[in-house]
């Protein structure tokens, strides 16, 4: 089969090389436009461009499909099926029904769980126990697609967003090729998705990084664990903004206004929460790097003492 692979960050990338790995015949590779990166604000190719470059494979960067020559410069690589994984761009019909045998979309969900863009982070936040890939025939609705192949894997008690993105991504890959071997001997089979089951995984953004400390530990926990690396999560000190890499959830009755900093020793730094305490292991002040507790003891900071709020 001729594929046409759709790609932009990492998570893409990493389908894509396991495509090539597998030896298929890849007539052209899509990702969004170069974009400005670093403090130079250079432009910089994609995670998925840097590999179709790397491997002498044709790339294409459409700003969107709405115009007759973009569809037609798709039309003319012939593909037999198109393999879609956050590409970033939203494909109409007319370019859904270009491939000879549809579009395959690589979704970081076990349908239909999650659909939308953040299904990764947003299972970890909503204390899901599984996760996985589903590999899906796309149609014009938002992830509602047949479903054609599942991976699942469980979602581990210190997870992080960053930690389950990188392992989902390597089953992706091994999603895809495995979908593509069935749908090359004709035994790939779809299933309808349940609506009543789906939850929408809105986009992610820095405002929801911010800390409510009436919520209880372990739901502070696992948004700092969802949102880990990016977008982060911070809470603010007076003037002083603090963001928070790592914690951990204890049990406790509330002795105090949420937010409040019950205990400071170099393992951690406790804090009263509507429900429990949460002790900060790891955190990143203004100006610094990320550092534990211990460290920011050993450094002399006078933050972060005990009686202060957080809020």
């Amino acid at each position: 089969m001729q594929i046409v692979f759709a790609g932009t960050p990492d998570f893409a990338a990493i389908a894509l090389k396991a495509l090539i790995e597998a030896d298929h015949e890849i007539v052209g590779v899509y990702s969004q436009p170069d974009r400005p990166a670093g403090r130079g604000r250079k432009l910089s190719p994609s995670p998925v461009k840097q590999v179709a470059l790397e491997h002498r494979l044709p790339v294409f960067q459409p700003v969107h499909f709405k115009d007759q020559d973009s569809r037609q410069e798709l039309a003319a690589l012939q593909p037999d099926v198109m393999v879609v994984a956050a590409y970033g761009l939203i494909l109409p019909a007319a370019v859904l029904t270009i491939p000879r045998l549809g579009c395959l979309n690589i979704h970081a969900s076990l349908l239909p769980r999650w659909r939308g863009a953040a299904p990764i982070q947003r299972a970890i936040a909503a204390a899901d126990r599984e996760t996985g890939i589903t590999i899906m025939q796309m149609d014009e609705g938002l992830d509602t697609g047949a479903m054609l192949l599942k991976r699942s894997t469980a979602i581990g008690a210190d997870e992080t967003g960053g930690s389950l993105h990188d392992r989902l991504a390597e089953l992706g890959g091994e999603a895809i090729v495995a979908s593509l071997e069935q749908l090359a001997t004709g035994t790939l089979q779809g299933e309808t998705q349940d609506d009543s089951q789906a939850c929408y995984a809105h986009k992610l953004s820095k405002q929801e990084g911010h800390i409510d400390w009436r919520r209880s530990a372990a739901d502070i926990d696992r948004q700092i664990r969802a949102f880990t690396p990016w977008p982060g999560t911070y809470t603010d000190l007076g003037d002083q903004r603090v963001r928070l890499h790592q914690a951990q959830p204890l049990a406790g009755v509330a002795t105090d206004r949420p937010g409040t900093i019950l205990r400071r020793e170099r393992d951690g730094i406790d804090v009263q929460c509507g429900d429990g305490v949460l002790r900060i292991l790891r955190l990143q002040l203004p100006g610094t790097r990320a550092q534990s507790v211990n460290d920011l003891i050993n450094g002399g900071k006078a933050l972060l003492l005990v009686g202060q709020e957080l809020n």
